[in-house]
């Protein structure tokens, strides 16, 4: 009895193995945190990528503030909160917005698992030790030790339950 292949997890798998073959690092690359008004508030780089300078990272989060905002307003779907996950061969972006307007968004490896768990753990960190924190002003660019340590641990240990560190 032969076993029927799915065409979509064929195609998962390919993706997964032709970035691995292209040097794309596993597991989680980066995480952005971008303000209600559009601003990079934190950034993060978790993995050997390419550096992107200041500049150059703000004006990315810029623009996925911008593309997240328009994806809103011409989904033909009532209630839709955004594009959620953007593919590609080099990497996955995975994004999610709180009731207040703050993104979260995640790059990694493509096919990377569980990142929409990830970004929740990550908001509860920042729920705990930025909102929390009474020297934080909102909008503001994040310096907080203990939220950096909490999510430098998230992102370490969502890796190597994937095997991936």
């Amino acid at each position: 009895m032969s076993q029927d292949i799915d065409p979509l997890d064929l195609e998962w798998r390919n993706r997964a193995v032709l970035a691995q073959e292209a040097g794309v690092p596993p597991g989680v690359h980066s995480l952005w945190i971008i303000n209600k008004s559009g601003g990079l508030v934190y950034h993060k780089t978790y993995a050997d990528i390419p550096h992107i300078d200041v500049n150059e990272t703000m004006r990315l989060a810029s623009m996925w503030h911008a593309i997240h905002a328009m994806s809103i307003q011409i989904s033909p779907v009532e209630g839709c909160t955004g594009i959620e996950l953007l593919e590609t061969d080099q990497f996955d972006l995975r994004c999610t917005q709180t009731p207040t307007g703050t993104k979260f968004f995640v790059t990694a490896a493509p096919k990377t698992l569980g990142l929409e768990h990830l970004l929740r753990s990550v908001y509860d960190l920042y729920s705990d030790y930025v909102m929390k924190n009474p020297f934080y002003e909102m909008e503001m660019p994040i310096r907080c030790e203990l939220f950096d340590t909490n999510v430098l641990s998230a992102v370490r240990n969502h890796n190597a339950q994937l095997g991936n560190y």
